[in-house]
């Protein structure tokens, strides 16, 4: 506990900007339907989101080496902070696709700089415990978030203000409660031929994922929206699939270390085409059974990252979690900039629940790719995979908040039990 208690601060600051974001990418759906704003537009703007993010995560590093941690921190939330108040001085789709731009790489270089800083700080033995304090963070504060909207309202200026608040406010913590100075970072070192190479299907199925969970992310409140739902029910439904991706995705990873990982992988992703198939087809617009469908869409599709990661991990050198991740995170990140105009051009010429007929098709794809890859390439035994982490896909420098937990561990073990079964014999 002693090495965890000066990252309060940090940790604190990460509920405020992980609530704030969240809040902002449905917000930002709902206001601009209100707006007149088409479902193009809006695809367009979670495009704009996730190309800012994608140069973000790429460029932050070299900010942090240049000017430090909290200079850096604080240069990118009074950004974040100000162009949350410039979308409610024009509403305009050229201005707010500029400023969503300008968010996307905010947001990466502020959880570039957490996560940075949280790896440094903490102790190994430390490490699980950190990760599993940031996992609920997250969780709460995202779906926590969801519900200032109905309260807050979607119209006038009060919730543009609360969400420019919540990013000033992250400052605080940063500002006043860490004394540390932690050495900047290396730069990430990219190397996307070898991740491929370790596991094309891990960057195929996280290429998928970026494109699935970006159009869920950007245009899932425009579905609900589109299908009557009041702005309570549309929290509600976004807060489902948040907390069903949370609950069901231990069980999964518990699973996928005892089973051929693909296995796994291939009923997660066939449980999520089902349920993508019965939003698109079978449900209808009454809110209660979109909230259970949603909920079994989350638990199943929102996994499929870290299942997907684990699979190239349990393939990764002793020296390559970090490179495999940081990669992993690219590929997911290009699978992003595509998805949301991609799934509103599909929702604007067939109606919103076509959203869930764009994942579903995706799903597809991916399902083929399993099936291919468990033909051409054998299972790798227990003894030799890693652990199960859940990742956050918040930047390229999460694998080593990670690494040690996930990768070295599992190894360890693995060497410690060969040891002792060379003893017995």
């Amino acid at each position: 506990m002693s090495s965890i208690r000066p990252l309060i601060p940090l940790l604190i600051a990460a509920g405020i900007l992980l609530g704030g974001n969240g809040l902002q990418g449905t917000f930002i759906a709902l206001r601009g339907a209100q707006e007149g704003f088409s479902a193009n537009t809006i695809g367009f703007m979670g495009t704009a989101y996730f190309c800012g993010f994608l140069i973000g995560c790429l460029a932050i590093v070299r900010m942090m080496r240049a000017v430090g941690h909290v200079r850096a921190f604080s240069a990118l939330a009074a950004m974040a902070s100000a162009g949350t108040l410039m979308l409610a001085l024009a509403i305009d789709p050229v201005v707010w696709s500029v400023v969503r731009f300008l968010t996307g790489f905010c947001f990466a270089g502020l959880f570039t700089v957490m996560e940075a800083w949280l790896n440094s700080g903490v102790a190994n033995r430390d490490r699980a415990q950190v990760l599993g304090v940031y996992r609920v963070i997250d969780l709460g504060s995202v779906t926590s978030a969801q519900f200032l909207i109905p309260v807050i309202g979607v119209e006038g200026f009060s919730i543009f203000a609360v969400m420019s608040i919540m990013i000033t406010l992250s400052l605080v913590p940063v500002s006043l409660g860490d004394r540390s100075n932690p050495k900047p970072p290396d730069d990430v070192k990219l190397d996307l031929k070898r991740a491929w190479a370790i596991s094309p299907l891990a960057a195929i199925g996280c290429i998928a994922v970026g494109l699935t969970n970006s159009a869920f992310r950007t245009m899932s409140p425009v579905y609900a929206e589109q299908i009557g739902m009041s702005v309570a029910d549309v929290a509600t439904f976004i807060s489902a699939s948040i907390i069903g991706g949370a609950v069901i995705q231990y069980p999964l990873g518990y699973l996928s270390d005892r089973l051929d990982r693909r296995v796994t992988l291939l009923g997660s992703t066939m449980l999520a085409l089902a349920a993508a198939l019965a939003l698109s087809f079978l449900i209808g617009n009454e809110p209660l059974p979109n909230f259970v469908a949603v909920f079994v869409f989350g638990s199943f599709a929102m996994p499929l990252y870290s299942l997907s990661a684990a699979h190239a991990n349990d393939h990764a050198g002793e020296n390559e979690f970090v490179l495999i991740n940081a990669g992993l995170m690219l590929f997911y990140s290009v699978g992003a900039v595509v998805g949301p105009y991609a799934a509103s051009n599909v929702m604007e010429r067939f109606g919103p629940h076509s959203l869930f007929l764009f994942s579903a098709a995706v799903y597809a794809g991916l399902i083929v790719v399993i099936i291919y890859r468990m033909g051409v390439r054998p299972s790798v035994p227990r003894a030799e995979r890693t652990h199960f982490a859940p990742l956050l896909r918040t930047s390229l420098l999460f694998g080593r908040l990670v690494g040690r937990t996930a990768g070295s561990k599992a190894r360890a073990e693995s060497k410690e039990a060969l040891q002792q079964a060379k003893k017995a014999n």
